[in-house]
């Protein structure tokens, strides 16, 4: 194999699995450690890959952490509105309870949701967006402190823990097979995952920027969530794994 050809096959494998080690790299490609180092810091230089003690991550996964709703509703908008639409195929029947996580694709879903079940949020905006435009419709919003930054509302995660609802739309910040779903922040994390054990059925929406992503915080496995909806820039290993831990990826 051409050292082109291994790097790219490094940033396959990344993309894929959230990260890659030096020493599971070397024993996959059959060369020494440090032809692995000088590939990495090739792919660093050319701003593919970030190097980090032992291996490398994504360097996009580096820019996908705890940043303003108004900063990450602005980008991957075409695709979040098609996850957001795409969503509403997984509804259940009317007069069910949902959850809905924050986030901004999330928050596309409340803006398009009918008056037809009982929504649960820990997101304020989505909250307005369904009051304000369906004045009838049943939404409840649980205690705790706002986070600014994201305008969800957490510390409550054992209200949901009560909780026993039909279907939970969840957003994340990252999508790998060995971090599962992940977010930089553990009080979020702290409620997604009450919300992925209040569900019967977990629907997960994430753009295709966020897989092969680790942020800091894990918050359910990828065996935990039963749909996840994505856009066509899913590459095909990746759909592969998913599918494999037995999710059903829509791509819309």
């Amino acid at each position: 194999m051409y050292a082109e050809e291994r790097r790219s096959a490094l940033v396959d494998f990344a993309r894929t699995d959230g990260r890659i080690t030096v020493t599971l790299a070397a024993d996959r490609f059959n060369v020494t450690p440090e032809t692995i180092r000088r590939d990495l810091e090739v792919l660093d230089r050319q701003g593919v890959l970030r190097r980090v003690h032992g291996g490398a991550v994504l360097a996009e996964s580096l820019n996908l952490g705890d940043r303003s709703i108004s900063d990450r509703d602005a980008v991957a908008s075409a695709e979040k509105e098609r996850i957001a639409l795409a969503a509403l195929g997984q509804l259940p029947e009317p007069g069910a309870a949902i959850i809905v996580d924050a986030g901004t694709t999330t928050g596309r879903l409340a803006r398009i949701l009918s008056n037809d079940f009982v929504v649960v949020t820990n997101s304020l905006p989505a909250a307005q967006s369904i009051s304000i435009n369906r004045p009838h419709a049943d939404v409840r919003v649980v205690g705790g402190r706002v986070r600014g930054i994201t305008q969800a509302v957490v510390g409550s995660p054992a209200e949901f823990a009560r909780l026993r609802v039909d279907v939970a739309f969840i957003g994340t910040n990252g999508i790998s097979a060995a971090h599962g779903f992940s977010t930089p922040d553990l009080d979020e994390a702290a409620m997604k995952e009450a919300m992925v054990r209040a569900a019967e059925k977990v629907v997960v929406l994430a753009d295709s920027r966020k897989l092969g992503v680790e942020t800091t915080v894990s918050f359910a496995p990828l065996s935990a969530v039963d749909v996840l909806i994505t856009d066509s820039g899913i590459t095909d290993n990746q759909h592969q794994r998913i599918t494999d831990e037995g999710i059903e990826v829509v791509v819309a």
